[in-house]
């Protein structure tokens, strides 16, 4: 067994306590710091606090000690073990430094997981971190990081996937848009902060090969052409989900032969197409110390285009 210690700093323009007003407000609707929508957001089953439980993803873990303004230590829960600590200090006049400590003992599997996948993930969401700090406190970050070819990959491999549901109640227009309709299926994803909720900006999901015949509310009809066949798609952005539904029917024994054979594809097609579109617009958000900025900015001024998409 091998233990790890992995540690990070920066040092801000900023003063000590404007920086850790920030990572006070962890795992809240409004966290300015965790790399969301990127990463799997931070979330616990209470507000910041000791005891309070939850984690990122698949990393559990919960609150064992906490200093407003300057500490907050994090304990890995069983199986895993050890801690992660972020902290911030004074470092002259107008600036302070900010710490990420991490300390595990490496067992079975995680010793070849830690070098191969977890370590290069976790130092650039660290980095993330500290940059979204600066831009937040600073309003600039001078050298934000940049992934790796390696951590793109991972994190395209570990987008989550739609689930399989119903057309939802709320999908009007496509529910009479089709006559007795032959086939049915919809997928929805969780929608992440920052993303749209307009559903003009989640028409990439068909690739703009569809027009839009009509709009009604948070959904949009888009009309599917294929000879011999009655087909049309919705996208409805209902506030916590984005779903992609679809109706078809065959019309003429042609329509029949041909929706027999894609239709073995089309749920595979749509789910891919989803959750493609889903990232895309996922990466392209402004980050959270972008957001909060525009948060300041609308306080001030009313909303502008950043947090609209």
């Amino acid at each position: 067994m091998g233990t790890v210690l992995n540690e990070h700093d920066r040092v801000i323009d900023a003063p000590a306590e404007v920086v850790g007003a920030l990572f006070d407000r962890l795992s809240a609707e409004d966290d300015p710091v965790f790399p969301t929508p990127a990463w799997d957001a931070m979330i616990f089953d209470r507000p910041l606090g000791v005891g309070a439980t939850g984690g990122h993803g698949p990393v559990r873990y919960r609150v064992v000690g906490y200093e407003p303004g300057s500490r907050v230590r994090f304990a890995f829960t069983p199986p895993d073990n050890g801690f992660h600590e972020m902290s911030v200090e004074p470092a002259g006049e107008g600036r302070c430094r900010v710490r990420h400590v991490l300390e595990t003992e490496l067992r079975g599997a995680n010793r070849l997981m830690w070098p191969a996948v977890v370590r290069p993930l976790h130092d650039t969401m660290v980095e993330e971190i500290f940059d979204n700090m600066e831009r937040a406190a600073t309003g600039d970050c001078a050298r934000p990081v940049r992934w790796s070819p390696r951590v793109r990959l991972y994190n395209r491999l570990m987008w989550p996937r739609p689930e399989t549901v119903g057309v939802p109640e709320a999908a009007r227009l496509l529910r009479t848009a089709v006559d007795r309709p032959g086939y049915e299926d919809a997928y929805r994803m969780e929608l992440l902060p920052g993303q749209p909720r307009d559903p003009e900006a989640w028409t990439g999901i068909l690739r703009d090969a569809f027009p839009v015949i009509a709009r009604e509310g948070d959904e949009l009809l888009l009309e599917v052409e294929a000879r011999g066949l009655t087909a049309r798609a919705s996208i409805l952005v209902d506030g916590r989900h984005v779903t992609l539904s679809s109706t078809v029917r065959a019309d003429t024994l042609r329509g029949k032969v041909y929706w027999g054979v894609v239709r073995r594809f089309h749920p595979f097609m749509a789910r891919t197409m989803l959750r493609r579109t889903h990232r895309k617009l996922a990466l392209a958000t402004p980050t959270a110390g972008e957001r909060e900025l525009e948060r300041r900015r609308s306080a001030v001024s009313g909303p502008s285009h950043l947090v609209s998409g």
